[in-house]
């Protein structure tokens, strides 16, 4: 016979029922939306090291690194920035990469990187491009610049909207906002082509979103933005249009790059969710990249600069 179940067992089952119910729901919620492992490894697209296995030109050459703190590498360990990557590899770095670098082509390449942790657009061209010197005719130049993310995210609704910290604006009111950043960026182009009379390779990052698509970032104390995602997308339209009118101005996708590794990394009914590597490639600060996240921004650069024939 079955043993009986008395009023007491009964009256304990379903307080231990909806503890352990409400146990594994806090374990799901911290998973899905509030854990954010790194994960370990290499990160990012392949590069084939095909042309890096000679030497590409033995002019003189200059690697020079403009913009913001994706440029100046905040939140990257010594020698782990995308910058620094693109010059040497690490010693700890993934060996299908090994000579895959800058200096394993260009023999006699110097650097020089003036980016500016939280810096913006305008400030890029007047504090950082107007006082470039010229270059002498023999330098080949290898211009890498990430602007405009700063434009974007200051700051962080705690003021007004305005040029230049546009968190919390209406698309209608950031449209001219939008147009004086596309002539910004022209502006560049033509001041740093001016400086290199050897001629230069402008390799020009768009903006990689840390929201993975959503939108917004609330589960990291930000207010909700409406309209943050149109105005993203019209900036990096705008960095598109202005990369696509020049034949020595590359455009590199960060936003593809690092989309799926952002805050709902571990979300997977996502459409952008990374089931090979479901992990945060961003620092603690919401803002840059981590380790893992300058690896995979190192690999894009070096893509579009392979792809430079003449460069080669």
């Amino acid at each position: 016979m079955a043993p009986r179940v008395t009023k007491r067992g009964t009256r304990w089952r379903r307080p231990l029922l909806l503890l352990l119910a409400a146990g594994l729901a806090g374990a799901a919620g911290w998973e899905l939306w509030l854990h954010h492992p790194v994960g370990a490894g290499p990160a990012g697209p392949p590069v084939s090291p095909e042309p890096f296995a000679q030497t590409w030109t033995d002019r003189p050459a200059l690697l020079l690194g403009l913009g913001d703190s994706v440029t100046a590498g905040l939140g990257a360990t010594p020698g782990h920035s995308y910058f620094e990557r693109l010059i040497v590899n690490p010693p700890d770095d993934d060996p299908a990469l090994r000579g895959v670098c800058l200096s394993a082509v260009l023999p006699n390449l110097r650097t020089d990187n003036r980016a500016v942790s939280g810096s913006t657009s305008s400030e890029h061209w007047q504090r950082q491009i107007a006082p470039l010197p010229r270059a002498d005719p023999e330098t080949l130049g290898i211009v890498v610049l990430t602007t405009g993310g700063n434009d974007l995210i200051h700051n962080y609704g705690r003021s007004p909207p305005r040029e230049g910290a546009m968190y919390g604006a209406t698309l209608a009111q950031a449209q001219p906002w939008i147009a004086r950043f596309e002539e910004r960026l022209e502006a560049m182009v033509a001041q740093i082509s001016e400086r290199f009379p050897g001629g230069c390779h402008i390799f020009l990052a768009n903006i990689y979103d840390p929201t993975d698509g959503v939108g917004t970032a609330a589960i990291v104390g930000l207010p909700r933005w409406q309209d943050g995602a149109a105005i993203h997308r019209a900036y990096n339209d705008a960095i598109a249009r202005v990369a696509g009118r020049h034949a020595h101005v590359r455009w590199v996708d960060l936003h593809s790059v690092m989309l799926g590794h952002g805050i709902y990394c571990r979300q997977f009914w996502r459409p952008h969710y990374d089931a090979a590597d479901p992990h945060y490639w961003y620092y603690e600060n919401f803002e840059d990249p981590n380790d893992r996240g300058y690896d995979a921004i190192r690999r894009a650069f070096l893509n579009e600069i392979a792809r430079a024939a003449p460069l080669r």
